[in-house]
């Protein structure tokens, strides 16, 4: 059960926006984008993201 669960956790879906938020936030940190980008970066990485887990959910009811 537990395999299962970190199975589904690191698909590609999950990876790509694990990634995309560490580069993200580092760019941030490092002062290449300023705050105000990140959040809006951010917001629509995850929006994206929860909404096909959410999707993908109410399809396998």
């Amino acid at each position: 059960m537990i395999k299962e669960k970190l199975a589904k956790l690191f698909n590609v879906k999950s990876t790509v926006t694990i990634i995309l938020t560490v580069v993200f936030a580092y760019l941030s940190v490092i002062g290449k984008i300023n705050g105000d980008q990140f959040l809006v970066i951010f917001t629509t990485i995850i929006a994206f993201y929860f909404g096909t887990q959410s999707e993908k959910k109410n399809k396998g009811e």
